[in-house]
């Protein structure tokens, strides 16, 4: 999945706020003397230091001969509007990628030949497992609107509609994937919808039940436990076989872990191991439409973190580490970094479920050392709750613990 997105306005200007007011307080100045000196308001300048506020090139450069910052203030500026310019383009794209998505949810009844952009579509779900998501949605979106001029003109013969359905509906799977992963649930879900409408549409219930699992995971993303539990079960109630039915098992043990069910859970998990013993995969399956081995240990080990059993927590660092053993030894275009990323903070998690700090410190090491392009809004969420656990009663006072968790802070508020 990349930095986390921020909403335009909220909070776009923390690391020139936080740089002005560390520079005025070492100065030992006021507000009003600050402001005074550049001629400035001083609320004005209260509300650019909270972050409220981004202010123009102009003030950065007075503000900093004030400070006498020798142009690191005006430095700290340029970054900022940078990183300001960057998150805007990506919201822009967003919205924009959603409106398209409405509107294939209404054109039920249209049809779209897409058998030309097949091996695109391909090519970008296997592409995905290893690229961040901000040029995967962009890529997606050209190839949707390429899409969408066929389904306007009716380029398609009449034999070719299933597949022109099915095709349309895995490119809104990467679209609903990218926007989760750069933290809007909401375009997420809206993608999802239209890749349902899709997969309904081509007759595909392999696709259907994908979508199904996808609509569960947004909706866990958001912590609405009941709708994701529903999604799965739904998808279930019309799949038969196939690695999207494995997915919706997983997804099902999941949601029952969330609602706190640790015997519900685990036997879906051994469900799992059963009926995946038993499968054939589909030579069509690739990339984010696969459903691997590792793939399901992760899974697995991401719903077991979520109960307080000691037993649980253990099968979740057995199933996290056979996850990552499997994706080392992975084909390129079979390795889901993102994810496998997520299976260490996964393994961090239920080490300090049964108090081993240690083994929890090195299992996130990897996590920690990851580039900002690559930690997708996933990440942030769940090594936050690991954070979190750092803080408790549990591990108060010790000083390794406050240590990883001051590391997990910087890792966040850099990334």
């Amino acid at each position: 999945m990349t930095t986390q997105p921020r909403t335009t306005g909220e909070n776009d200007s923390a690391d020139f706020g936080g740089t002005l007011r560390a520079l005025r307080v070492g100065h030992e100045w006021s507000l009003r003397d600050l402001g005074e000196k550049i001629r400035f308001n001083r609320g004005y300048i209260g509300k650019i230091e909270q972050g409220d506020k981004f202010p123009d090139r102009q003030f950065a450069e007075l503000a900093d001969r004030a400070l006498n910052a020798n142009g690191s203030l005006t430095a700290v500026w340029q970054d900022t509007a940078e990183e300001r310019r960057k998150a805007l383009a990506t919201g822009r794209l967003l919205t924009a990628s959603t409106k398209d998505s409405l509107k294939m949810i209404a054109a039920v009844e249209e049809s779209m030949d897409l058998a030309d952009l097949e091996r695109a579509t391909t090519q970008l779900s296997i592409a995905y497992l290893g690229t961040a998501p901000a040029p995967m949605l962009r890529s997606a979106v050209e190839l949707r609107g390429d899409a969408l001029r066929r389904l306007r003109s009716r380029q398609y013969r009449p034999n070719e509609l299933a597949d022109l359905y099915q095709i349309a509906g895995r490119l809104q799977g990467v679209l609903a994937y990218a926007a989760l992963d750069l933290g809007d649930s909401a375009v997420a879900m809206t993608h999802a919808d239209a890749a349902l409408v899709c997969a309904e549409n081509s007759g595909d219930r392999e696709l259907r039940a994908w979508v199904r699992g996808t609509q569960s995971l947004i909706a866990r993303f958001d912590s609405d436990y009941s709708r994701a539990l529903a999604s799965v079960t739904d998808g279930l109630a019309h799949s038969t076989v196939g690695v999207s039915r494995l997915r919706l098992i997983c997804g099902y043990a999941q949601s029952k872990a969330n609602l706190g069910d640790s015997a519900g859970s685990n036997r879906a998990l051994d469900q799992v191991q059963r009926e995946r013993e038993k499968l054939i995969p589909k030579a069509s399956e690739h990339g984010i439409f696969a459903f691997s081995e590792a793939k399901q240990h992760y899974y697995a080990s991401s719903s077991l973190i979520w109960l307080d059993g000691a037993s649980d927590a253990d099968r979740a660092i057995r199933e996290s580490a056979e996850a990552i053993r499997l994706w080392e030894i992975s084909s390129e275009e079979d390795r889901s970094l993102d994810d496998e990323a997520l299976a260490h903070v996964y393994q961090g998690t239920a080490y300090l479920k049964v108090g081993r700090l240690d083994e929890a410190a090195a299992a996130v090491r990897p996590v920690l050392n990851l580039p900002p392009e690559r930690r997708i809004s996933w990440i942030h969420k769940r090594i936050g709750r690991l954070a979190d656990m750092l803080g408790t009663k549990r591990f108060a006072g010790t000083r390794k613990a406050d240590q990883l968790r001051a590391e997990i802070r910087a890792f966040a508020e850099t990334g």
